[in-house]
């Protein structure tokens, strides 16, 4: 079966740690998405799919060391949400990170972003864009939040 046509409803959630980097001037860090994915080359936070067994944390941990070189320090959960792409469904787990250790290494061939709002890369994966209206509810920014 192909899976076209298939209700999203049908569709079980893949579980994806992101990791919303804070810097200390508030903002807050984009990355492409590297060639040979699907939606290259859109902006979106870092991270990756829990493997087996793995925690949220655990797994944002491996991930933005296996994508950006660096180790984080708490992850702290904000918020989660469902987006249905039509390559797959996944729940996306935002993780709040204000620290890591190491400089940051592009290991994918991605490129990287500190952006505030509004976000002036582009474009903006569609699951990143509900983080930025969070963004702008928490600081009492009022406006369009991304171009495009």
């Amino acid at each position: 079966m192909s899976g076209q046509g298939q209700s999203s409803a049908g569709r079980t959630p893949v579980d994806v740690a992101v990791g919303v980097l804070i810097d200390g001037d508030g903002r807050f860090l984009l990355t492409s998405r590297p060639e040979g994915k699907v939606y290259a080359g859109y902006w979106e936070f870092p991270g990756g799919k829990l493997e087996a067994g793995e925690t949220v944390e655990q797994a944002l941990r491996r991930e933005l060391h296996e994508e950006l070189g660096i180790t984080i320090g708490a992850a702290e959960p904000w918020q989660v949400e469902i987006v249905d792409y039509p390559h797959a469904r996944v729940r996306l787990h935002f993780c709040k990170v204000y620290r890591w250790q190491g400089d940051f290494v592009m290991r994918e061939g991605q490129s990287m972003a500190w952006q505030g709002l509004p976000v002036e890369v582009r474009p903006v994966l569609p699951g990143t864009v509900p983080v930025l209206a969070w963004f702008a509810a928490e600081r009492g920014y009022a406006g369009a939040t991304h171009a495009g």
